[in-house]
């Protein structure tokens, strides 16, 4: 079975998941923007993108949100998605993401082109068109791979991003169900960027939406005492992906691994695998990650940590189905630090 970039199912049921509102995305390096004409998108085709003719677009999948198309020319294919109620910003940051990626040369990600605005309202994304294969990417190779791309992109500014974006896009059949906000300011100190941006945010969103002061209290608490884990290690900002589950991960026709949809931050590389439990990353994956990334004294102690962000995302976006797990690693992280 052939798949396309972009086209996401997932296996499981999901409970109802209520959207979280949306926030700026900080511009501080815009991805070219296309000006506005009729039809934006073949205009860029017949221009830029080198192609003399288009022969023909063909919807992927269907989608409620954000419409997919594979517009085939003499130049090659091209993917596209369409959104005509949402602005360039959340397009501009998925192409900042996958540029970051793309521009390391180690795991393929799709390369974006452009990102513009639609004539009537609305944006659109150009990027690379990839042929999927029938069967998801060696786990050997991928773990390699993913390490690669740890090792080779860095920041001189610290733990962050150059805008802001989202995380949790879950899409299926291209409709995206829901995402949450992901803030990633630049700071120097990772301790600090964590608790305050990703731990403490979905926190107090919890605190928020549930009025969930039980979680948002202990939380806390787990936020100002965690220093002790991080004791003994050098944590450099790598470039993650940022949301890497299994509907993200996939491999094109010659079997070499490609990631989808990122969410991508500058942060601790341990980070990447705070959605292991639905990516289903085997050993051979972390043997071959380990190669290149050795693993740092405390990785097991730290693991549960970083599971914790995507648990209470999960927790916001869809319910106190995930709430147990979420407060579960909280108490057990407070034993431990006796806090």
């Amino acid at each position: 079975m052939v798949a396309h970039v972009g086209l996401i199912s997932l296996s499981v049921s999901l409970p109802s998941m209520p959207c979280l509102p949306r926030i700026g995305f900080t511009k501080r390096r815009p991805f070219p923007m296309a000006a506005l004409s009729d039809d934006p998108v073949q205009e860029w085709i017949l221009t830029e993108g080198k192609a003399t003719q288009i022969t023909g677009i063909r919807p992927v999948g269907g989608g409620c949100i954000n419409l997919a198309n594979r517009y085939d020319t003499d130049a090659g294919s091209f993917f596209v998605k369409t959104n005509r109620s949402i602005g360039p910003p959340m397009f501009e940051a998925e192409a900042i993401g996958l540029d970051a990626m793309y521009e390391t040369r180690t795991i393929r990600v799709p390369k974006p082109f452009k990102v513009g605005p639609l004539r009537n309202g609305g944006s659109y994304i150009i990027m690379e068109y990839i042929e999927f294969g029938s069967s998801r990417s060696n786990q050997s190779v991928l773990g390699r791979k993913l390490a690669e791309m740890h090792k080779a992109g860095k920041s001189d500014k610290g733990f962050g991003f150059p805008v802001n974006n989202t995380v949790g896009r879950f899409n299926v059949n291209m409709c995206c169900l829901c995402s949450t906000p992901q803030i990633n300011t630049w700071c120097s100190d990772w301790i600090q960027f964590y608790g305050e941006h990703r731990l403490g945010y979905q926190l107090k969103l919890a605190q928020d939406q549930y009025g969930d002061s039980t979680i948002y209290q202990r939380g806390q608490r787990l936020i100002k005492n965690m220093a002790p884990l991080f004791e003994d290690i050098v944590i450099e900002p790598c470039l993650l992906h940022g949301d890497l589950w299994s509907g993200n991960i996939t491999s094109d026709k010659n079997g070499e691994p490609v990631i989808l949809d990122p969410a991508c931050y500058y942060g601790h590389n341990e980070a990447e695998f705070g959605m292991s439990w639905c990516a289903g990353f085997g050993g051979s994956f972390y043997t071959s990650y380990f190669e290149v990334m050795p693993k740092q004294p405390g990785f097991e102690k730290r693991r549960d940590l970083y599971l914790l962000y995507h648990y209470l995302n999960h927790y916001n976006l869809f319910g106190s189905g995930y709430r147990s797990s979420a407060i579960s690693i909280i108490d057990d992280y407070l034993r431990m630090l006796n806090a």
